[in-house]
């Protein structure tokens, strides 16, 4: 495929990927996105309202 290479090793199994940003940028990104949720799916999650509260006790959040 036109843009991606693969990288092996001394036995030729593929061990990572390089990829043209400019020609696939926006996968990149995509790919990105899905690599982080991956990471921290496991996370503990914090409720949207505690995440509010916080915000505005900062100044950072309008009351709106």
């Amino acid at each position: 495929m036109k843009g991606v290479h693969f990288v092996t090793d001394s036995d030729g199994k593929a061990v990572a990927v390089q990829i043209d940003i400019e020609q696939w940028g926006e996968l990149w990104e995509d790919m990105y996105d899905r690599m982080l949720i991956e990471q921290r799916k496991n996370e503990d999650l914090v409720p949207w309202t505690d995440v509010k509260r916080e915000l505005h006790a900062l100044g950072k959040l309008d009351e709106s």
